[in-house]
């Protein structure tokens, strides 16, 4: 099959769903509008684009073969995508996503990444002219703009982020389909988010895993915070964000818990109160801190630290462990992190803990998804690793300096 996603006919992939719900060809051909040997080979052309034969004709009418039901089931989740995105958003027509074709897809997302017409025309391969018309009969379909141009450039509007939204986790549906079906075109991407916590240790050591198990497979890392993250995972541009998990529910997203961390306090190793067993708070808010940025989960357990007490000079505030690590060699600051993210430094001799662990700053680390996502096998043998490597952070009872590693 074609790599490419936007070579198949959304209208022939509906045509599967309504073949598989009636059992005929007959039946379906109404339902999509098409004549019987048209949607005949509509479905013989898909079957050679997936490589596989999609029905079994029997007597009682045609059964979805094995790879067929594959097809079918990432496809209905594709169009309930759409159908989702599309829900109320036109004034036109009841049903604008049964309207929508593949190259009007490709040629909105196309402009959605690129932020100009030109560039989309560049990128997709399509003339500047087709891009136009796409753009436009989308737009005609709902009855209004999705974007607003500014010049050269265009900026989604509110309904144009629903619709981007929505075929770009269809996009990735069918592009789920072409994996499960066991085509490898060079190596599946998995594509996910990388938090502060998970990124000195859990990140890489399953990566590392993975990339031995599965030579072919690639990978696509965004690093944020949560709020820089949680909008591309909703929008489908990453399927999982790892790291610290919210201590609340949301909706539509699902959160795994994998362990629990706890916080350290961290210096220079020729810090004053290095070597001290249980300093006091006293002792502790007599240095200057560095702190996290406000708002954030890192910066609430600092502040509960100190609850009662009087707060520290605090003349840095920082989020970054790099420029953190220099300043803590450089001079006498504290500073509140995991204790992965000073591992390295620590077993190096540049940075010191001071004290144990803090009981109270235990937080749950794991992965978060959407509800509606389901996994490829390359991306399921992915969260395998993840799992892997927390269970062995669970187990070990040595400081993350201990594990056994040429890293930390």
């Amino acid at each position: 099959m074609a790599a490419d996603p936007f070579d198949l006919n959304l209208r022939h992939l509906r045509a599967l769903l309504y073949i598989a719900e009636k059992g005929s060809i007959t039946a379906a051909a109404d339902s999509v509008s098409l004549s019987q040997p048209a949607l005949t080979q509509g479905l013989a052309k898909l079957e050679r684009q997936f490589g596989y034969t999609m029905f079994e004709r029997r007597s009682g009418g045609m059964v979805p073969t094995p790879m067929g039901a594959i097809v079918i089931e990432r496809t209905r989740a594709a169009l309930d995508h759409l159908s989702h995105a599309t829900k109320g958003l036109s004034a036109v027509f009841q049903y604008p996503e049964r309207l929508m074709t593949m190259t009007q897809l490709q040629a909105f997302l196309a402009l959605v990444e690129a932020g100009g017409f030109a560039a989309a025309a560049q990128s997709s391969g399509m003339s500047q002219t087709a891009v136009h018309r796409a753009v436009g009969d989308l737009e005609h379909m709902i009855g209004g703009q999705l974007v607003e141009r500014r010049g050269r450039a265009v900026w989604l509007n509110q309904s144009g982020k629903r619709l981007a939204r929505g075929a770009r986790l269809a996009v990735a549906e069918i592009i789920a389909a072409v994996a499960d079906l066991g085509f490898d075109s060079g190596g599946e991407q998995i594509a996910f988010g990388a938090l502060p916590l998970s990124r000195p240790y859990l990140v890489p050591t399953a990566m590392a895993h993975m990339a031995n198990s599965h030579p072919h497979a690639a990978f696509k890392v965004l690093e944020g915070s949560w709020r820089e993250l949680v909008e591309p995972l909703r929008d489908g541009e990453i399927d999982m964000i790892v790291g610290a998990l919210r201590p609340f529910e949301i909706a539509d997203l699902y959160q795994m818990p994998l362990y629990e961390d706890r916080l350290v306090i961290a210096a220079g190793s020729r810090h004053p109160l290095a070597g001290v067993a249980e300093p006091t708070l006293e002792q502790l808010a007599s240095y200057r801190w560095i702190v996290p940025p406000a708002n954030s989960p890192l910066r609430e357990q600092w502040q509960r630290l100190f609850d009662g007490a009087p707060l520290p000079p605090t003349p840095v505030e920082c989020g970054s462990v790099m420029i953190i690590g220099r300043l803590l060699t450089e001079g006498d600051f504290l500073t509140l992190l995991s204790p992965d993210q000073v591992a390295l430094q620590i077993r190096s001799g540049l940075l010191t803990q001071i004290g144990a662990p803090l009981e109270h700053s235990r937080r749950v680390m794991g992965i978060t998804t959407r509800r509606s996502w389901r996994p490829t096998a390359t991306q399921h043998h992915f969260l395998e690793c993840l799992e892997q490597v927390a269970t062995v952070m669970r187990s070990s009872t040595a400081q993350p300096e201990q594990r056994g590693t040429g890293w930390v």
